[in-house]
């Protein structure tokens, strides 16, 4: 996983990791929780990419638009 950012310094996002259909996010509690195309949608999954990637609004698009969609919780 890469370390997230987290440019605003607010962040419960820590850690990503990005694969062709879905996102892996690791918060501050060590949850990692996976968003897969199907489970979420290809558009907020690749807005969350897009998020992750950039290193700012991630963790506010999750718990705004796809905090109930994740595919499973792996920790």
């Amino acid at each position: 996983m890469k370390p997230y950012k987290n440019l605003s310094g607010k962040s419960t996002v820590t850690m990503y990791e990005l694969a062709k259909d879905f996102i892996k996010v690791r918060f501050a509690d060590q949850g990692v929780y996976r968003w897969t195309n199907q489970s979420a949608g290809s558009e907020n999954v690749r807005q969350m990419k897009t998020l992750a990637v950039t290193g700012k609004g991630l963790g506010t698009y999750i718990e705004s638009k796809a905090k109930a969609l994740y595919d499973r919780k792996i920790r």
